[in-house]
């Protein structure tokens, strides 16, 4: 396989990877398992990883010379409380409110939300071709939501917003990460704010939960464990292997399976039920997300 399509079936994989975080989410909350705990199982099983990368990039930065100032590490605690720690807690508690796919969709929107956010903040125009792409998605989002909200009535609502917190806070994270990414580089941030999100996590979880709580029955366990290395790990190093290949342009646009994967994986392996509505609905939604990375030549990447 040519080191192209290499990058394509990396890419690919990690996008529908991330996306069945929400399947596995569904299946813990049948053990009666609350969000929270969901949380702390799946990033502390995954920070043994993350804290060896992080500890081989910061022997690296050691023997280059580069330190993290103070103001660096305040800036990678705002941005591991709000990306891995807020955008997730309220992306798993919407998710005991709408369908894995409906949560997807929403999530989807976040490259709209970066592009609103740099508008605000930096004072960027935003062109007509933008416009009509944001249009566009939302439209296909609103249609997809009252689909639902014919069905599933009030939940849908509070679901749905609070996934779209979680959007907007990844949302934020993505803006607010750029310069940091630039100088750190994404291996050795990402590390550093996934054990930062760790942290909170826990440290939230001691405050509702006594630690003897985390000793969850074995199908939670072992599916938790596949949420933070095959959903949490995994994509993170595979998105990073693709964007190597083929570019962030090309990863971002291929981020679009995930939805697509989700809606007919939900109704495959949750039951959740498919509509013609539904299905223009969503292909609404990733032509504008499409439409917009061309234009733009890049989209960031929905919150996982």
């Amino acid at each position: 396989m040519s080191n192209h399509r290499t990058g394509f079936a990396l890419a690919a994989l990690a996008a529908v990877l991330f996306s069945f975080k929400a399947i596995l989410a569904k299946w813990i909350y049948v053990h009666g398992t609350d969000p929270i705990t969901l949380m702390t199982l799946r990033m502390g099983l995954a920070a043994p990883v993350f804290l060896i990368v992080a500890v081989y990039q910061w022997r690296l930065a050691a023997q280059r010379g580069e330190r993290l100032s103070g103001g660096d590490a305040w800036r990678i605690a705002v941005l591991g409380a709000l990306g891995y720690y807020l955008s997730s807690l309220l992306d798993f508690m919407g998710l005991q409110h709408v369908p894995a796919a409906l949560e997807r969709l929403i999530l989807f929107l976040t490259p709209t939300l970066v592009l609103l956010l740099t508008t605000l903040v930096l004072r960027r125009p935003v062109g007509r071709a933008q416009k009509l792409a944001l249009a566009v998605s939302y439209a296909g989002t609103v249609l997809v939501f009252i689909e639902h909200l014919r069905f599933d009535g009030g939940r849908i609502l509070l679901g749905s917003a609070l996934v779209f917190g979680a959007a907007l806070a990844y949302a934020i994270y993505l803006v607010g990460s750029g310069e940091l990414v630039r100088r750190l580089g994404s291996l050795r941030l990402v590390s550093y704010v996934m054990l930062v999100s760790t942290a909170l996590t826990a440290a939230h979880y001691l405050i509702v939960h006594p630690p003897a709580g985390l000793l969850q029955p074995t199908p939670v366990l072992g599916l938790s464990l596949v949420n933070a290395l095959a959903c949490t790990v995994a994509p993170v190093f595979l998105t990073m292997a693709a964007i190597e290949r083929i570019g962030a342009p090309a990863v971002s646009q291929l981020s679009m399976i995930g939805p697509v994967s989700l809606l007919f994986l939900g109704h495959w392996l949750l039951g959740e039920r498919i509509t013609p509505v539904q299905v223009l609905g969503t292909a609404v939604v990733l032509a504008g997300i499409g439409w917009l990375g061309w234009r733009g030549g890049r989209t960031a990447a929905p919150a996982d």
